[in-house]
């Protein structure tokens, strides 16, 4: 089999700890459903293992290794934090890594109930990782741009999803609100660019990677993604999720952002909601990668994008 086929049991991550830190190997193992570059399996209450799976590189998780215990500390939510790693073997060729667990449910498969309380939380959160980079923060190679150099992508993302699957909105044909969300991209791609420092941008908030607990935000997950620049990719969050009406107390929380910030976080937010879109519409398609409920998701985000023009 080659790398990518291995099946990953839980009956191999124990063989992988027993081999590599047998202190550990006695505790409960338990596969965490979801995941696609990365498997997660639950180890004992307190810890986690993150199996590299379809990535094609180890970057994401050694980025993880090398930054999450220089930005935990400051963070006011639960981040995961490698505690121990793990290295390619014969058993498995992949690098996979010991990290703390943050308990509470993905957002995905939860729900938010106390708005406010989540804006106000939300917006700290991205106060306290919004801070000046250092020279050496790794870079995106796949976001992180100014809107106008991602048009190839949301025009994709845009002919790609059916115009059925756009959101309802009154008496709004379909083909009017996908001039809608063209209008709000082009919006975005004239906003001026981020004219800070680069700062630290988790780069990839979605609702599969925050978690929630008692109505409210609990913890971030997965910052494969994280680089040094234009805080606006995280700013999208406004919309991707929180409920509807809370946008304006998040960024009247998070007191950073200019107008042409928050222009291009509303276009980034619309692209990120295609996005969630079409991989709902191949999961109810069947096809690989597809996430059904991700549908349902995109469309009330991409309806709070459109009711904040």
């Amino acid at each position: 089999m080659t790398d990518a086929e291995i099946e990953v049991t839980a009956e191999l991550v124990r063989e992988l700890l027993w081999e590599q830190h047998p202190d550990l190997a006695g505790l409960a193992i338990r596969e965490v459903p979801g995941g696609w570059g990365n498997q997660m399996w639950r180890l004992g209450d307190e810890l986690s293992v993150r199996m590299q799976r379809m990535d094609a590189t180890p970057e994401y998780q050694l980025k993880e290794r090398r930054w999450l215990p220089v930005l935990a500390p400051r963070l006011p939510l639960p981040v995961p934090t490698p505690v121990r790693f793990g290295e390619p073997s014969a058993r498995f060729p992949k690098h996979w890594t010991v990290m703390t667990w943050v308990p509470g449910e993905p957002l995905d498969d939860g729900s938010i109930d106390r708005g406010a309380h989540a804006a106000d939380t939300l917006a700290g959160f991205l106060r306290a990782l919004h801070v000046e980079a250092p020279a050496d923060a790794p870079v995106a190679t796949d976001r992180g741009a100014h809107p106008r150099d991602c048009t190839g992508g949301f025009e994709h993302f845009l002919q790609a999803v059916a115009v059925a699957s756009m959101p309802r909105r009154g008496d709004l044909a379909p083909d009017d609100i996908v001039a809608e969300v063209r209008s709000v991209w082009d919006d975005a791609v004239a906003a001026d660019p981020w004219a800070g420092p680069p700062v630290w941008v988790h780069g990839d908030l979605h609702p599969a990677n925050v978690v929630v607990s008692a109505g409210t935000l609990a913890g971030v997950v997965d910052f494969g993604s994280l680089f040094a620049g234009d805080p606006a990719w995280d700013l999208a969050a406004a919309w991707l999720l929180l409920p509807a009406g809370t946008a304006a107390r998040f960024f009247d929380g998070y007191a950073a952002a200019d107008e042409a910030t928050i222009r291009r976080a509303r276009g980034l937010a619309a692209l990120k909601c295609l996005f969630l879109m079409l991989m709902g519409q191949n999961g109810v398609r069947g096809l690989p990668g597809g996430k059904p409920h991700w549908l349902p998701a995109g469309q009330a985000a991409l309806d709070r994008v459109l009711a904040g023009v």
